[in-house]
C-alpha cells in the first residue's frame, strides 16, 4: 500500500511518541513515479517524478535550514537485502532537525505546505521514520 502523506492519526502518534527536547532525525525512503502525477487543475508543467521532487526540494531545503535543520545524507538505494520483495526504494534521505517542534513548525509553514504538491506528485511511495540520534 502506497504511503505519501501522514494522516492526522500518524501526526498525533508522532507528536506523542517523539521527545519534546533534543534533536531528531527523519529517515525518508523515496520511490519516484516515472511521470509526476499532478492534479489536472494545478497548472504545473509535466515532468518526471524526480524532477517534481527537485521542485519540492527547492522550497523544502530552505525550510529545513530555516528551522535549523540540515540534510545528513542523501543516497541512491541500490539493493534491498532484507525487505519485502515489493518494497523497493530509489533514494534515502536523512534529515536532522534541532527538535520535534522545529520539524512540526516546518510542516505547518504555508510556503512549505504549498510545495508539498510537488512531493505528492513525485512519489509512488514513501516512508518517513522519526529517529533519535545516538549521541
Amino acid at each position: 500500500m502506497s504511503s505519501l502523506n501522514p494522516s492526522r492519526e500518524q501526526l498525533a502518534n508522532f507528536t506523542r511518541d517523539m521527545p519534546d527536547e533534543g534533536p531528531i532525525l527523519m529517515l525518508n525512503l523515496l520511490r519516484y513515479r516515472d511521470a509526476a502525477a499532478y492534479p489536472d487543475d494545478c497548472g504545473h508543467s509535466p515532468c518526471t517524478g524526480r524532477e517534481a521532487y527537485k521542485r519540492y526540494s527547492r522550497t523544502a531545503l530552505n525550510k529545513v535550514q530555516g528551522v535549523g535543520g540540515r540534510v545528513e545524507l542523501m543516497a541512491p538505494a541500490r539493493a534491498m537485502l532484507i525487505a519485502p520483495e515489493e518494497e523497493q526504494w530509489d533514494e534515502l534521505l536523512l534529515v536532522r532537525y534541532p527538535s520535534k517542534s522545529a520539524f512540526l513548525g516546518m510542516l505547518a509553514d504555508p510556503e512549505y505546505r504549498a510545495a508539498t504538491v510537488h512531493r505528492t506528485a513525485a512519489l509512488a511511495d514513501s516512508r518517513l521514520v522519526g529517529c533519535l540520534p545516538s549521541n
